[in-house]
């Protein structure tokens, strides 16, 4: 389902993302073992970009990131219109990567 790497300049442990039905999972997973709402993802490119992601029965709450964690821009979306997503488009390409999530305690 996920293969482990090192996304390039970063040294925490980053999952590639192979299905777009898997980012659901990824987030409810991050959401269970860390308590905090969404999950980053992360699109490996020139610019790389980070997104947190969070999942609702209604859709996806997308928010851009800048290099801090702060949110640059928030787009809600739902199942259908997140599909045409840079997201997406960089997990087809096999460029979308999410740190790899370890309980805490």
């Amino acid at each position: 389902m996920h293969k482990q790497a090192y996304a390039h300049g970063h040294r925490i442990p980053m999952l590639m993302v192979d299905e777009p039905q898997d980012i659901e999972f990824l987030v409810k997973e991050s959401e269970v073992l860390t308590g905090q709402a969404g999950r980053i993802f992360v699109i490996a490119g020139a610019d790389w970009l980070t997104y947190r992601v969070l999942w609702s029965q209604a859709g996806f709450k997308v928010e851009h990131l800048d290099d801090k964690g702060q949110v640059l821009h928030t787009q809600h979306q739902l199942p259908w219109e997140f599909v045409e997503h840079s997201v997406i488009e960089a997990l087809q390409a096999g460029q979308l990567f999410t740190p790899s999530v370890r309980h805490r305690g």
